[in-house]
């Protein structure tokens, strides 16, 4: 099979992870006999630097003719005084929309051979810890009304939390399905008792539920859930969530796999096309040196492999070939301890590839 993907390496130690991730890719497919264009555009920072502007419309245009897109990671404290309009993120929630990705998926995997860099005590993550976080990605005050005004205790500033009935089922859908393929259990995460939206959510969600009766359903308000996640991580299988509780609650599980660098992500839509990112950020400190963590955008690669090409196969293979060389003690200095391996990006891409 041929394959049509847009490369936004972008700023930091993105261009250098995504190096890793390409590599993987290219021995993917020289082992299963597919092939895969690579079409590079910019966008974030550089493009600023190159265009004076975070989301040039010619990296619109080739993402949107393309099967999917990859994203390294976007900012930089060289851009951190720009007007928010301006800023390198804007790449990401343009794109986003642009785009029409909906969901975002995040899973929060912890690996047995990283328990020690958990924060959390053993006894709690004993049984592992596999949480798939299903974040609304469009709308919420992210995207409503903002802006500011005049008022008799001086100057104020709103953003407006605003939701419809299809933005909630699209994503409560998308949960559900997602929670089919897994564990069946399904938490939806919002602030029912105190905002109106949130309410409109739950309901929006109780109806979809009744479409898949073989899903638990269960609801938890944002702030016990977030205790919840701490308390007892291993009884969550698939959170669904609005946009900005989502930000929140998956930065959150994430450091329960003991560094932000193993966590990829997926944007997707209503068809095949979708966006695949790792969640951490540029790291400008560290670009450049070969110290970065390219595990979590190569596992991104992987879940673009699943969820827009729809090769399991492959994609569970590079899962495979990570847990391989985790088991074997090789690691990054982000989650580096005593006794095991030190490498760097180059090296830890090799041993991947080396293992698929």
């Amino acid at each position: 099979m041929n394959f049509k993907i847009a490369v936004v390496a972008g700023d930091g130690i993105g261009p250098e992870v995504m190096e890793e991730n390409i590599k993987v890719l290219n021995a993917v497919g020289e082992k299963y006999g597919h092939s895969f264009e690579y079409n590079y555009v910019l966008g974030g920072g550089c493009a600023i630097d190159k265009y004076g502007e975070p989301l040039p419309q010619e990296t619109i245009d080739v993402c949107k003719a393309s099967d999917s897109v990859l994203l390294g990671a976007v900012g930089g404290w060289q851009w951190d005084t720009l007007p928010g309009d301006k800023r390198p993120e804007r790449a990401l929630l343009g794109l986003r929309g642009a785009l029409g990705l909906y969901a975002n998926l995040r899973p929060a995997t912890l690996h047995q051979a990283l328990a020690g860099a958990c924060p959390l005590k053993p006894e709690l993550v004993a049984d592992g810890v596999d949480i798939m976080v299903v974040r609304e990605l469009t709308g919420g005050m992210y995207f409503g009304e903002k802006g500011r005004k005049q008022t008799d205790m001086g100057e104020a500033a709103y953003d407006v939390e605003i939701y419809s009935e299809k933005e909630v089922e699209r994503i409560a859908r998308r949960g559900f399905e997602i929670a089919m393929q897994r564990g069946k259990h399904l938490t939806n995460v919002d602030k029912q008792n105190v905002l109106e939206s949130s309410r409109l959510w739950r309901s929006v969600v109780n109806k979809v539920a009744e479409d898949y009766p073989e899903v638990t359903l269960d609801h938890l308000y944002v702030d016990n859930a977030s205790m919840q996640l701490i308390m007892r991580p291993t009884t969550f299988d698939v959170i669904v969530t609005s946009n900005i509780f989502g930000d929140i609650l998956s930065d959150e599980a994430s450091q329960m796999t003991g560094s932000i660098g193993m966590l990829p992500s997926a944007s997707l839509g209503d068809g095949s096309l979708g966006m695949y990112e790792p969640v951490h950020g540029s790291a400008p400190d560290i670009a450049g040196k070969d110290i970065a963590n390219p595990i979590a955008t190569i596992l991104s690669g992987a879940m673009m492999l699943k969820y827009s090409f729809g090769l399991d196969k492959e994609a569970k293979d590079i899962e495979d070939a990570v847990t391989k060389v985790l088991n074997e003690g090789y690691r990054t200095a982000d989650i580096y301890s005593e006794g095991m391996k030190k490498v760097g990006t180059k090296e830890m891409g090799r041993l991947i590839i080396e293992r698929l």
